[in-house]
C-alpha cells in the first residue's frame, strides 16, 4: 500500500484558543524487557499524525512537592508522589475542593486516605492557619495537566483512538498522573522550538476551546486512549493500513507522519536502527533522516510523541522519546504494545 506524502491543510474552526506546550516527550536511557501473552490485533487502523490539545484530570490530588521544615503534611507522613484520595471520608475531586474541605475542618485532626505506589494508607493531619489566614497542610498539590501531543491511530469501526505512545506524567514527580477523566481538543501548530544537543525542542500550538473532539478513558504507560465524538475527517487523514505485529518490525527505512506546521500532516523519512521489546515505550531506536524535518525541528521534539511509524506498507508503531544528546535520534513503541494497553 502506498504511504501518503501529506494531507491537505485544514484550518481550525473559530473559538477561543489557548497557547500551551507540555513536555510530552522526555529523554530516557535505553533498556529492554520481554513482552508476553498473545492478543488479537485489529486488521487495520488509520494512522493519524495530527496534534491535539490534551486535558487530563487526576483521580484525587497529587502531592508534587513538600517545603523544607516542619509542616502538617510532613508531620503526618505525606510524601511527594502521594495521591490524596479522600479527606475526612469525602472523595477528593480537585485542589479547590480539597482546600474547601480543609477550611471546613479548620485545625481539627482530619483523616486522609492516600494512595502510595499502589498501596492505600490512612493518615491523620491537623491543618494550620497560614499567613493568608487560610487553613493548609503545607504541600503543593496538582489535579490536572494540559498540553500538546499527537494522535497515533483511529479505529473507524469503533471510534477509538490512541495517542502519545507513553503516559502523561507529572512534570515535578515524573509519576504517571492518576486518571479520572480527560479529553482532546482541536489544535494547530503555530511555532517550533528546534531541538539541539542537550536541549529538547517542542511544538507550540493553539487549542481550540470551542468543543472537545473526544473523551479519554485511560492514561497508561503505553499511551492515552479514548473515543472520538466525531469521525476522523476532522484530521483529513488517509486510508487504514494493516497493523504489524511486533515481530514484523525490522531495522531499516521507515516513515513517520507528523504535524509540525499548521494543520498539515506530512510523511518524513526515518531509519529504525533496532527493534526489540521494552516496557516503557522504547521498543525501537529511531533516527530521523529526512532533511526537511531536521531543518524544521532539528529532529524529534516534544509534542511529536505519538507520531505514527509506517514500514513496508504496514502500521508498526509510534514515536515516543527523544535523546537529549542527539535530537535526530529517539525511541518508538510497537503499535502492538499500545493496543494491548488500550484493552
Amino acid at each position: 500500500m502506498h504511504e501518503p506524502t501529506q494531507t491537505a491543510r485544514r484550518l481550525l474552526r473559530g473559538g477561543a484558543a489557548l497557547l500551551l506546550a507540555l513536555m510530552l516527550t522526555a529523554a530516557v536511557p535505553a533498556g529492554a524487557s520481554d513482552l508476553s501473552g498473545a492478543s488479537a490485533l485489529p486488521e487495520k487502523l488509520v494512522p493519524v499524525g495530527h496534534t491535539v490539545g490534551i486535558k487530563l484530570f487526576s483521580r484525587g490530588v497529587l502531592v508534587v512537592k513538600l517545603p523544607d521544615g516542619q509542616t502538617p503534611a510532613r508531620e503526618c507522613g505525606l510524601q511527594t508522589g502521594d495521591v490524596i484520595v479522600k479527606c475526612g471520608g469525602i472523595s477528593v475531586q480537585s485542589t479547590e475542593q480539597f482546600q474547601q474541605l480543609l477550611q471546613e475542618r479548620r485545625s481539627a485532626a482530619t483523616d486522609l486516605q492516600v494512595s502510595r505506589n499502589g498501596r492505600q494508607l490512612e493518615l491523620s493531619v491537623s491543618p494550620e492557619k497560614n499567613e493568608q489566614g487560610t487553613y493548609s497542610i503545607g504541600a503543593w498539590i496538582r489535579d490536572s495537566m494540559a498540553g500538546i501531543g499527537t494522535v497515533t491511530y483511529y479505529d473507524p469501526a469503533t471510534g477509538a483512538f490512541g495517542a502519545l505512545g507513553h503516559g502523561i506524567a507529572d512534570v515535578d514527580t515524573a509519576q504517571l498522573m492518576p486518571f479520572s477523566s480527560g479529553s482532546i481538543l482541536p489544535s494547530t501548530v503555530k511555532a517550533v522550538k528546534k531541538g539541539e544537543a542537550g536541549s529538547a525542542g517542542e511544538l507550540r500550538g493553539d487549542f481550540d476551546l470551542s468543543g472537545d473532539l473526544g473523551t479519554l478513558y485511560a492514561n497508561t504507560q503505553s499511551g492515552v486512549f479514548g473515543h472520538l465524538e466525531t469521525d476522523a475527517s476532522c484530521w483529513d487523514v488517509g486510508e487504514a493500513l494493516s497493523v504489524a505485529r511486533a515481530d514484523e518490525v525490522v531495522p531499516g527505512k521507515a516513515t513517520i507522519l507528523s504535524n509540525v506546521e499548521g494543520d498539515e500532516i506530512c510523511a518524513y523519512d526515518i531509519e529504525i536502527l533496532s527493534a526489540g521489546t521494552s516496557a516503557d515505550g522504547r521498543d525501537m531506536v529511531l533516527r530521523v533522516t529526512d532533511p526537511e524535518l531536521i531543518a524544521a525541528t532539528g529532529g524529534i521534539v516534544q509534542g511529536m510523541s505519538g507520531s505514527p511509524i509506517l514500514q513496508n506498507g504496514k502500521f508498526v508503531g509510534a514515536v515516543t522519546h527523544v535523546l537529549l544528546n542527539d535530537p535526530t535520534k529517539g525511541y518508538g513503541i510497537f503499535l502492538e504494545t499500545m493496543l494491548k494497553s488500550a484493552e
